[in-house]
């Protein structure tokens, strides 16, 4: 990894169940990266506001409730409308894999499902971010 990249991990929605989320946090933070956790309920625009706030490298959407064909757009969306569509979009959780693709024709870099190695993540976004990086100074 480059630097310490920050990340916002996020529960936007009616969703109240954050284990899966609190698990990423601790995963991530532990492999190096600054890691902003901001709780249950978030609307989109809470999401993109610690986004912003928190000059994030990276946003990890985490969804149980079925919603994210709804809510993952709308925050790609308000990335992009406040001038952060550079920030990487990852979504975790139950997501079918039909959805999969819909996600990332919205703009998400990776969905992981359950199941997903905790070092895999880490890995992929360090890699993901450095690639980034790497682009930029090109």
């Amino acid at each position: 990894m480059k630097r310490p990249y920050r990340v916002v991990v996020a529960k936007p929605g009616l969703d109240g169940h954050d284990r899966g989320a609190k698990v990423i946090a601790r995963a991530l933070r532990d492999s190096g990266f600054e890691v902003v956790y901001t709780g249950l309920h978030q609307t989109p625009e809470q999401v993109v506001g610690a986004v912003v706030q928190e000059d994030a490298d990276a946003v990890g959407l985490s969804l149980l409730s079925g919603a994210h064909l709804t809510l993952v757009p709308k925050v790609v969306k308000l990335l992009a409308d406040a001038g952060r569509g550079d920030v990487l979009v990852i979504v975790g959780g139950i997501i079918p894999e039909a959805d999969i693709p819909v996600l990332k024709e919205e703009g998400v870099a990776q969905v992981f499902t359950p199941g997903s190695p905790l070092d895999s993540i880490g890995s992929w976004l360090a890699d993901a971010l450095d690639a980034r990086e790497e682009a930029l100074e090109a």
